[in-house]
């Protein structure tokens, strides 16, 4: 019998001789006074005083007829002392067999012991949760990554700093929130079962609806829906959700992802840009109180303005090759055969620029960095430049080599986004899965009118591994996707 199945018969044991004993090991609830963090701030006020307080025994120091313990909840952590001449013999005998993982409610005064260390001097006790399994060894945390995301409950326990993590998340989730609420939008919901997909470059995953015998798809995007709600006279409106593509997984991917999109109306992608600017210099005053963040060991300021350069020539600076000297597939991919570039040659053009977007620019957009004005072809929703009909008005942003926002003055022709989406359809035919179907209902809300609109998409997961400070995308989903393990 291995080490944990040993410890957890023996846990078990102790189970069941607290119900024999008549002792529930699962009470309904617990009526707590403070946090423990709240003790140890108000100790001046409540020295003395009798508190209540509930947690985790995270370590036990038996010494004979005096018990020191330390108990977490979500706040912190606080150490309580009991001793057998307070508690009486039967129930410090049997505080003595609580475990490292149990939880426990305290009640008893607070003092402060010879070595400076706020404490509870323990009266009453009462087991709230009896923990069967021994938690990971404190001292050694918790470093198994594997383990780690397919327990995260436990890296959450041994590992305070994965904590923070999550709870910075949740401030920079909020501080978007709130940035677009001050703003004028209105949070909305749209469907995540889709009987058409659309609004982004991605397979979907596939279900199937019993009821209405039909099947249906994840959706990859919020867009489409968002932008009918344009049409519909809604001007500013935005959705916090999940996206679910099935593409591969990475340090920068996960097939279910969470995302923010914003439409805007009378709004092209420059207002658009102004306004991530300044997002994301107010998200990172809410959350850290100073624009600027640290990401790769480099400090990275967030004030507006970004630094704005054009899809083109950040490739020439990067590769030295203009891709509108080559308006095919088969003259840019000679050139960039030429170049030593090692890409599939089956891509098409779209992709074949895509493809040194991802390889060669991408990775020195350091500092927070706009690139504008992509090609038509890989753009199938975003609106021509007036100017130069072959590129079209969207943006990405970029901090610290990775892409955490997409925007575009969207397409509002009706008959522009019909043939685009027929031109998207012979992509499909020739091979790439990941082009855009063909939506008419879509194009139908576009022949009722849809007024200059300025759209805007941002990764939440990757925008919070900057915040963060973080390399993989696993460290910043609570439960990421993962492959099947061997044994399973």
């Amino acid at each position: 019998m291995a080490e944990g199945d040993d410890l957890r018969q023996m846990r078990l044991a102790k189970l069941e001789k607290l119900r024999s004993e008549g002792i529930d090991p699962y009470p309904k609830d617990y009526h707590r006074t403070h946090l423990t963090a709240q003790a140890i701030q108000q100790f001046d006020e409540l020295a003395g005083e009798d508190v209540r307080i509930a947690g985790r025994i995270v370590s036990m120091r038996i010494l004979g007829k005096a018990t020191f313990a330390h108990i977490a909840d979500g706040s912190g952590r606080i150490q309580i002392y009991a001793r057998k001449d307070v508690l009486g013999e039967e129930q410090y005998d049997d505080f003595r067999t609580l475990d490292i993982g149990d939880f426990i409610g305290v009640s008893g005064s607070l003092f402060r012991t010879k070595a400076g260390e706020i404490t509870i001097e323990t009266k009453g006790y009462t087991l709230l949760a009896k923990s069967l399994r021994p938690l990971p060894e404190k001292w050694h945390g918790l470093v198994d990554v594997e383990k780690r995301y397919r327990q995260r409950y436990l890296d959450l326990i041994a590992n305070p700093d994965v904590r923070k993590i999550f709870e910075v998340r949740s401030a920079v989730i909020e501080a978007m929130r709130t940035f677009m609420r001050e703003r004028g939008f209105i949070e909305v919901e749209t469907p995540a079962l889709q009987p058409l997909y659309g609004g982004a470059a991605a397979r979907p995953f596939e279900t199937y609806h019993q009821a209405l015998d039909r099947t249906l798809y994840l959706r990859i995007a919020t867009e489409l829906y968002l932008k009918r709600l344009i049409v519909g006279g809604f001007e500013k409106v935005f959705e916090i959700g999940k996206n679910f593509r099935n593409e591969g997984i990475s340090i920068k991917h996960n097939p279910e992802f969470t995302a923010m999109e914003s439409y805007e109306a009378y709004a092209d992608y420059i207002d658009v840009m102004e306004m991530v600017e300044q997002m994301m210099a107010f998200m990172a005053r809410m959350v850290f109180g100073k624009e600027e963040i640290t990401y790769k060991g480099q400090t990275m300021r967030l004030t507006p303005p970004w630094r704005r350069i054009t899809m083109r020539q950040a490739i020439i600076e990067a590769t030295g090759i203009d891709f509108r000297q080559y308006p095919d597939q088969q003259t840019l991919s000679a050139k960039m055969a030429e170049a030593g570039m090692k890409f599939d040659p089956a891509l098409s053009r779209a992709k074949l620029i895509d493809h040194m977007v991802s390889t060669y620019v991408e990775p020195k957009l350091i500092e927070p960095t706009f690139v504008m004005d992509f090609p038509v072809e890989v753009s199938p929703l975003a609106k021509r430049k007036t100017d130069e009909p072959d590129l079209v008005e969207r943006f990405e942003g970029y901090i610290g080599g990775m892409e955490i926002a997409n925007a575009f003055t969207e397409l509002n022709d009706p008959i522009d986004q019909r043939e685009r989406f027929v031109k998207q359809l012979e992509e499909r035919a020739a091979g790439d899965e990941e082009a855009h179907v063909m939506d008419e209902d879509y194009v139908i809300a576009l022949e009722h009118g849809m007024p200059p609109t300025g759209g805007l998409g941002i990764g939440i997961d990757r925008l919070v591994m900057v915040f963060t400070d973080q390399q993989s995308i696993r460290e910043v989903i609570l439960f990421p996707q993962l492959r099947t393990r061997r044994e399973e």
